[in-house]
Order: structure tokens, then C-alpha cells, then sequence
């Protein structure tokens, strides 16, 4: 091929990776794209190895955070949570973490809303849009969540002492 001109294995290798895209989606940048999947599988295992700090998972965070799956974020707040605790509730990045969670709210499953919610309320990292933001989609959404996601949700909602009462009648009803 000449050199202006791209190879078919390069066609391919670039469908295969979720870079095809048009020319005028190439001509300007696209931050919230996700990256491929065996890029989200490598992040994941980072984010949920026992050795991951809080301090570490929020680094990888603030570098290729905008490029995180939902279900990656939502890992992220988890472990976060579990690993740091309230130590890690000075963090500036956190308030990135859920400005990132709370614009993206409709994309996680119901165990990735639990996940954030509880991940925050353990830092003690209160953002209260984030937590009316997860008060207005989980009763849309209540038929989906099992037990165990209702009570990690109301726990988290407790211990961050926001009231949430739709959430609260929702999963009452």
C-alpha cells in the first residue's frame, strides 16, 4: 500500500480494538471513549488485586479514568472504600471519582450502584449529588436489585445521613 493508505491487517486490527470510526469522529477528540475490552479486563485485575492501594487505584483512576467502563468505576469506588476507608476521604481525586459516577449514572448495573454508594459512604466521602443522583435512579430501577444490593444501598445512604425517602418507599413497596 502506499503510504498514505492503511493495510488490511491495520483496518482490521483497528475494528478489532474499537478505534474504526469515521472520519469525522477522527478529526476531533473523543475523551469519554472506552477503552477496548482487554484494556478494561487489565484494569480490572489492577484495581481488584490484593496488593492495589487506595492510593494506587486512585492514580490509575486519574490517568485512565475517563476511559473506564462503568463497571470499572464502579470497582474503583468499591475498593477504595474497602482498602481506605475514611483515610481516604481527604483525597481530591474522590470528588473526581464521583463526578465521573454521578454523570454516569443510567450505565451501571444495579450491583455498580450499590457498589459506588457503598464505596463512598465507608470513605466517608460525602458528595450529595452523587447520592440524590443514585436516590433518583434506584427506584426506577428497584425490581433489579437483589437483597444484598438493597441493603448495601440503605446502609450507604444511612451512614452518609442523606434521606432519601422515593429510595426509601421504593424498596419498601
Amino acid at each position: 500500500p502506499r503510504r498514505w493508505e492503511r493495510s488490511r491487517r491495520d483496518q482490521w486490527r483497528d475494528r478489532r480494538d474499537g478505534r474504526s470510526r469515521s472520519r469525522e469522529q477522527r478529526s476531533r477528540r473523543d475523551d469519554r471513549r472506552e477503552a477496548p475490552l482487554y484494556q478494561q479486563i487489565a484494569w480490572g485485575k489492577q484495581i481488584a488485586a490484593r496488593h492495589a492501594s487506595p492510593e494506587s487505584i486512585l492514580t490509575l483512576f486519574a490517568t485512565e479514568g475517563h476511559r473506564f467502563s462503568a463497571r470499572n468505576l464502579a470497582t474503583t469506588a468499591h475498593r477504595v472504600g474497602k482498602c481506605g476507608g475514611y483515610r481516604t476521604q481527604r483525597d481530591r481525586r474522590l470528588g473526581s471519582l464521583a463526578a465521573t459516577c454521578r454523570s454516569r449514572i443510567p450505565e451501571f448495573e444495579s450491583q455498580g450502584i450499590a457498589n459506588i454508594a457503598w464505596g463512598f459512604a465507608k470513605t466517608e466521602f460525602i458528595d450529595r449529588r452523587l447520592f440524590e443522583a443514585i436516590a433518583l435512579e434506584t427506584p426506577r430501577r428497584a425490581r433489579e436489585f437483589n437483597p444484598q444490593e438493597i441493603a448495601n444501598t440503605v446502609w450507604a445512604f444511612a451512614t452518609a445521613g442523606v434521606a432519601a425517602e422515593g429510595l426509601f418507599e421504593a424498596i419498601a413497596g
